[in-house]
């Protein structure tokens, strides 16, 4: 096998590697101004219980479509880099399933943070972090483990 086969095979193995990180950060960042309102909101008493299911259904409306938007677009990206489909539908529902768990957490971990008397705005975003990480890594490697291994 010639050197530029073999470092082509090589790459296409390690491709998935290089998207992993990609995906929790379109989760993180898609949140970041809701999260920042959300707050506000808590602070100032206008975002209550009462209110909750109503924010809950807009958030997961923007955050699905946000998620759709930029899982075509990074999917397709993929597509186009790595020339394998599988690669950019993987990714793309990875950022999508990413997208929409920081939508939610963006509504629900300010509040609980506020019901036990914690400083939202102090904690919340390494919660956050930790959440999109988690839901990014994890959909992500278990869709290569279904469709590409």
């Amino acid at each position: 096998m010639r050197l530029s086969e073999r470092l082509k095979t090589q790459f296409n193995k390690s491709s998935p590697s290089v998207l992993d990180a990609s995906c929790c950060e379109y989760g993180r960042h898609s949140s970041s101004q809701t999260l920042t309102l959300i707050i506000r909101g808590l602070a100032l008493k206008q975002v209550t219980s009462a209110n909750v299911g109503a924010l809950l259904a807009k958030e997961s409306k923007v955050g699905g479509l946000n998620g759709v938007i930029w899982a075509v677009v990074i999917g397709f990206v993929a597509l186009l880099w790595f020339n394998d489909p599988l690669l950019g539908m993987v990714i793309g529902i990875a950022i999508l399933l990413n997208i929409v768990a920081a939508a939610l957490a963006e509504v629900f971990v300010p509040m609980i943070l506020d019901k036990y008397k914690i400083d939202p705005a102090i904690s919340v975003s390494d919660i956050l972090t930790t959440v999109t990480n988690i839901v990014g890594f994890v959909a992500f490697w278990e869709l290569v483990t279904i469709f590409l291994i």
